[in-house]
């Protein structure tokens, strides 16, 4: 871990979905520049684990159950930490999942519901109940989970038209509070390996490398790439940044196929200085 290089020390964070995965991760980045965190999560063995990591990292993390999806939960949630430590200075809305989604014609109604449920609509909760804290307190950041799935066309119906939603849920409430000092963003990550991660991108095969050529930097990302956009987003470094979205995806919504590329212009030849150029 590459702890975030800005002092938090007077910053609240709700993270959801911290109970492993980039949630994780970005906890403890906060938590490594001293903020206070709140684990949210419907995983209490999982957010266990994320503070224990933390406290054994000298950091400050708390853990509440919280089913994103309940707008009661929700409301507990911002009740609890409103009550414990008087703010919310940053709130990284990242709690989701695909939840056996795919093709639009294979999506049965009950997966649609659930999927949306807990990644769009779980964010706009989180977003409604935190807003008027972060108004009455001066103000705050909000990054909000996205996927390049929201910029490409590339399966998983459901989770798609759900992170579509959530980056114009980030630029509306970047638009409609940033006056009250709120900023807004999103991240898009590509394909990040962690402990959930098909077996298929994890074990060498045909499916990985396929996969792998799409990516021009030749690796999958990790969840600390993710964790430092974030941290960055968040942070008084990006006080100038709100209503946008980053794209942490090595370059996979860049442009074409790489072999597609190779075949057509030679990229993989090696580069020669101008005075070696054919004329």
């Amino acid at each position: 871990m590459h702890p975030d290089a800005y002092d938090r020390s007077d910053e609240v964070a709700i993270v959801t979905g911290a109970s492993n995965g980039i949630g994780r991760a970005v906890t403890q980045y906060l938590a490594a520049a001293n903020a206070t965190v709140i684990v949210a999560d419907v995983d209490a063995d999982g957010g266990g684990e994320t503070v224990a990591a933390v406290e054994d990292d000298g950091g400050t993390a708390e853990f509440v159950r919280t089913d994103v999806s309940d707008a009661t939960a929700v409301s507990s949630l911002v009740e609890a930490t409103m009550d414990a430590h008087g703010s919310v200075d940053v709130l990284v809305n990242n709690a989701g999942g695909s939840f056996d989604d795919g093709n639009p014609d294979r999506v049965e109604e009950a997966t649609w519901n659930r999927v949306i449920d807990v990644n769009l609509k779980g964010q706009f909760l989180c977003a409604r109940e935190v807003l008027p804290a972060m108004v009455e307190s001066g103000g705050g950041a909000m990054v909000h989970v996205s996927s390049v799935n929201a910029r490409l066309g590339i399966g998983l119906a459901s989770y798609s038209a759900a992170k579509s939603g959530i980056l114009a849920l980030s630029r509306l409430v970047a638009t409609q509070y940033g006056r009250h000092g709120v900023r807004s963003n999103a991240v898009c990550p590509g394909t990040i390996i962690t402990d959930a991660s098909s077996e298929k991108l994890t074990t060498e095969g045909p499916v990985r490398e396929e996969w792998l050529d799409q990516y021009p930097v030749g690796r999958f990302g990790r969840v600390e790439d993710v964790a430092a956009a974030v941290s960055y987003l968040t942070s008084e470094a990006a006080s100038f940044v709100t209503g946008t979205e980053l794209v942490v995806d090595g370059g996979l919504s860049a442009g074409l196929d790489q072999r597609l590329e190779e075949m057509m212009y030679g990229v993989d030849d090696p580069p020669t200085r101008d005075g070696d150029r054919e004329r």
